[in-house]
C-alpha cells in the first residue's frame, strides 16, 4: 500500500511540474507546484499514519480456572512479600490465561506436601504420616490472572504456618478448591455486619473486596475487626482506602486488646455492648458474619 501512494505522489508531481500538453490551456507553474506539493504532503501523512498506527489489540482468550475442588493441584510459588513482625504475602503461579474464578466466598484449601520429592523442602507429615490439610482464603480478586495470592499469619506454636513460611520461590504446595461458604449477592441484604480477629480477616476482605467492585450494589458493610495491637492490623491501609472511597458503604472500627493512651477505639473483647453499638440490629435485609479464633467466634 506504501509504494502505491508513494509512486502516485511521484507521478502527479512529474504531471504538474511539465508543461501542459498540446491544445490545452497553459497552467501556471506556480498553481501545478502547490498541488503537487499538496498531494505528496497529504500522501506522505497517510504514509506515516499508517506506518505509525497501533496494530489491532488481540482478542481475548477467555480465563479458565486453574483449580480443582476434587485434586490437589501443584502451585509454584512466585514471591514472598513479608508484611508485618510476623505476616507475609505469599503468591502462587498460575498456568497461562487461568486465574482461580473462586466463587465469593469460598475458601481452597493447602497440603503441606508437593506432589513432587524435593529433599530442601519435605512434607509435614502428621502421627499417621499425612499431610496437614488448612484452610485459606485468598486476598487476591477472583479474576486477576495467572496468580493467587495469601496473607498468612506466623503462629510460632503452630505446625502448618511455619512450615509455610519457611517455603522458597520456585517450590510447589498442593492446592484444592474452591469451597464455598456463604454466596454473596449484590444487594440481598440492605447491611452487613462483620466481626474478625486477627488471621481472620482475609474471608471479610474476600467479600469486601468484591461488594465494593460492583458497580449497581449498594449494600452497606459495617466491619469490626480486632487484634492484638496496631501492629497487628493487616490490611490496614487497604481498608482504610476503601473505606475512604466508599464511605457511603464502608465503615470500618478496629478493636485492641489493650491500646495505648492514644488509642481512641474499642478495647479488649468484642463485647455485646461494641457489637450493639457499631453494627446494624437485627432484621430481615441484615446479615452478621463472624470470623476469628474459637473462642470469638463461640462468644
Amino acid at each position: 500500500m506504501a509504494f502505491v501512494f508513494r509512486r502516485a505522489a511521484a507521478t502527479n508531481f512529474r504531471r504538474y511540474s511539465t508543461a501542459a500538453p498540446s491544445g490545452a490551456p497553459a497552467a501556471s507553474s506556480k498553481t501545478g507546484l502547490y498541488i503537487g506539493v499538496t498531494s505528496v504532503l497529504g500522501l506522505a501523512a497517510a504514509y506515516y499514519y499508517m506506518q505509525d498506527a497501533p496494530a489491532p489489540a488481540a482478542p481475548k482468550v477467555p480465563l479458565t480456572s486453574a483449580l480443582d475442588k476434587d485434586n490437589f493441584v501443584d502451585l509454584k510459588l512466585k514471591k514472598i512479600e513479608p508484611y508485618n513482625h510476623n505476616t507475609a504475602k505469599f503468591t502462587f503461579e498460575l498456568p497461562p490465561n487461568t486465574a482461580s474464578l473462586l466463587p465469593v466466598a469460598s475458601c481452597v484449601v493447602i497440603k503441606t506436601a508437593p506432589a513432587k520429592e524435593d529433599p530442601e523442602h519435605p512434607p509435614l507429615l502428621d502421627a499417621k504420616g499425612k499431610p496437614f490439610v488448612r484452610p485459606y482464603t485468598p486476598i487476591s480478586p477472583s479474576d486477576h490472572p495467572e496468580e493467587i495470592t495469601f496473607l498468612i499469619k506466623k503462629y510460632e506454636t503452630g505446625k502448618v504456618t511455619p512450615y509455610l513460611h519457611a517455603l522458597k520461590p520456585g517450590q510447589t504446595i498442593g492446592i484444592k478448591g474452591p469451597f464455598p461458604k456463604t454466596p454473596y449477592k449484590e444487594n440481598e441484604y440492605e447491611h452487613i455486619g462483620m466481626i474478625a480477629g486477627g488471621s481472620g480477616l482475609t474471608p471479610m476482605y474476600q467479600v469486601i473486596q468484591h461488594a465494593l467492585s460492583l458497580p449497581n450494589d449498594k449494600t452497606k458493610i459495617t466491619f469490626i475487626y480486632s487484634n492484638v495491637s496496631e501492629a497487628d492490623i493487616l490490611m490496614r491501609e487497604t481498608l482504610d482506602a476503601w473505606a475512604q472511597k466508599h464511605s457511603d458503604r464502608l465503615k470500618v472500627v478496629y478493636a485492641l486488646d489493650k491500646g495505648d493512651d492514644k488509642w481512641a477505639g474499642p478495647t479488649g473483647f468484642v463485647t455485646k455492648d461494641v457489637i450493639q453499638k457499631y453494627l446494624p440490629a437485627p432484621a430481615e435485609k441484615v446479615q452478621i458474619l463472624v470470623c476469628g479464633p474459637p473462642g470469638q467466634v463461640k462468644s
